[in-house]
């Protein structure tokens, strides 16, 4: 019920017009180390942890994630198994493509379209529609997804929630490398 009322709120926001809101620069991230490889990093099996807060800053959900990731050439699959503080799960399969200058696209079975991302340094820029199910209904959520690479096995990301432009919340997780 949360969530149905985070959204519906949001949504009845949305004519308010936002200006002057800045975002971040992935151009600022290229000098800094250690360079991120997303196929490099996301090989082998992840652990995450995250929590989803709110617009208020509140933590509505807390989540672990084991994520198995194999490349063959430009390809890739993370497949990601969630398990939620209240019990439920839920799965998601992205099919990746690394292409030149450091980008990359994706597809899962709960993203609209495709998601496209790009590195520089030790960041990663992803931007995807999500199609988030709340007590029956589908909404059509965005996210900027922000990856930052501390060392060859901690990463943290960072992803804010929108709709009609209105930021519903964020979603911070932080993954961690299985040694081989």
């Amino acid at each position: 019920m949360m969530q149905r009322r985070l959204l519906l709120s949001a949504a009845a926001a949305a004519p308010v017009v936002l200006s002057g809101c800045a975002s971040q620069n992935l151009d600022g991230y290229a000098s800094e180390k250690p360079a991120l490889d997303l196929a490099q990093y996301f090989n082998g099996k992840i652990d995450a942890y995250g929590i989803f807060q709110d617009r208020s800053g509140q933590i509505v959900k807390r989540f672990t994630v084991v994520i198995d990731c194999s490349w063959k050439g430009n390809e890739g699959v993370l497949d990601e198994a969630f398990t939620y503080s209240d019990g439920t799960a839920q799965r998601r399969i992205w099919r990746l493509t690394k292409h030149a200058d450091g980008r990359y696209t994706g597809t899962a079975n709960d993203v609209v379209g495709r998601a496209n991302g790009q590195t520089r340094g030790n960041a990663f820029r992803w931007n995807y529609t999500l199609a988030l199910a709340v007590d029956g209904k589908v909404y059509h959520v965005d996210l900027d997804d922000w990856m930052v690479l501390i060392d060859d096995r901690v990463m943290l990301n960072r992803a804010t929630m929108s709709k009609f432009g209105v930021r519903l919340g964020e979603i911070t997780l932080s993954f961690t490398k299985r040694a081989p």
